[in-house]
């Protein structure tokens, strides 16, 4: 109980503390007042424009950075396990390449947030659709390598096509717009944003949550997991489109956000192992704090808001090395 209990409780803190800290400080104690306010109902003593800066502005990114985080991870762990390669990230099948030609199309075109937003989530969601159609349509190799080649091929042929939109934008209105876009921010969440993207990553959570043990065989291998009962050909679509859709709802509102389905998943396994029943819970639980804990970064390190692209690199990559430098040798 209290290995479960400790990362919610550090979780909490963290939000308290994310509520509590930016250029407009709010104290520990009117946090908690204007929280208690807002769900029971009690009188409020904060000032007004205290409530304004928690409930309105720092509540939403937090929610977001909680299940946009939570989501990458979970999506990453499924990825990794299911692809049974430790390099295996949420955009391997193109995802986050689809999302980001739905959304630059749509600036591109001067479209409203909304619309740009389910252009994202459309085309991250066609773009894995075209990779396991890919996939589907050459039988000779081995499913799990011909996936992940389709990936790369795809996601070169729609990064070219980004790189052609950027050339042709506006480069005083536009260009900025897709550039800032491609590097990830929370900055413009709003609680609309993420009431809309919460369903779909819930959708996706629940069949990786019932079919975490499953989970556990697929990682042995194509052969390994059909000789213990799995019928891994129906059931490889199935997580792949579960962490598809996670990975596009997320992406289609905070923009590419790297490294987390990637390292965060590599250090909940150190923490609880690969079991996949363990891993999946520590993964939600960690990516969430991680994805909080750099948005807390970006908003108050320097005097304009740091893009989260960047800085989940710059903290990714060195801390992802060190542990392929400290790590065991095996990672299932």
């Amino acid at each position: 109980m209290l290995p479960v209990l400790l990362p919610i409780l550090g979780l909490l803190a963290l939000v308290v503390l994310a509520l509590a800290t930016g250029r407009y400080s709010v104290p520990v104690g009117d946090v908690f007042g204007i929280l208690a306010g807002k769900l029971f109902g009690l009188p409020v003593r904060a000032e007004p424009a205290m409530q304004i800066v928690v409930l309105q502005v720092r509540l939403p990114r937090i929610l977001a950075a909680l299940v946009v985080g939570a989501g990458l991870a979970a999506a990453g762990a499924t990825y990794q396990g299911l692809f049974r390669n430790p390099l295996v990230s949420p955009d391997i099948l193109g995802v986050s390449a689809g999302a980001s030609l739905g959304a630059v199309l749509g600036i591109f075109l001067a479209l409203p947030v909304a619309a740009i937003q389910g252009l994202a989530f459309a085309g991250g969601l066609g773009a894995v659709a075209a990779v396991y159609a890919v996939g589907a349509a050459v039988r000779r190799h081995d499913p799990v390598l011909t996936l992940v080649l389709a990936g790369v091929a795809i996601g070169a042929v729609l990064g070219s096509a980004i790189s052609l939109l950027k050339v042709l934008a506006d480069p005083y209105n536009q260009l900025p717009a897709i550039t800032y876009w491609l590097l990830g921010s929370l900055a413009s969440a709003s609680l609309g944003d993420v009431a809309a993207i919460l369903p779909a990553i819930l959708l996706g959570l629940v069949p990786l949550v019932l079919l975490r043990w499953r989970m556990n065989l697929m990682s042995l291998g194509e052969e390994e997991a059909r000789a213990l009962g799995v019928e891994t050909r129906a059931l490889r679509p199935v997580l792949i489109a579960a962490a598809t859709l996670v990975t596009a709802a997320a992406v289609s509102v905070t923009g590419v956000i790297g490294w987390i389905g990637l390292l965060v998943p590599h250090v909940a396994r150190l923490l609880v192992g690969p079991d996949f029943r363990r891993l999946l819970p520590a993964s939600l639980i960690l990516g969430a704090g991680y994805l909080l804990a750099v948005d807390l970064v970006a908003r108050t390190i320097a005097p304009i808001e740091v893009p989260l692209g960047i800085l989940t690199a710059l903290i990714g990559a060195p801390f992802f090395l060190w542990l392929l430098a400290s790590g065991k040798r095996g990672w299932v």
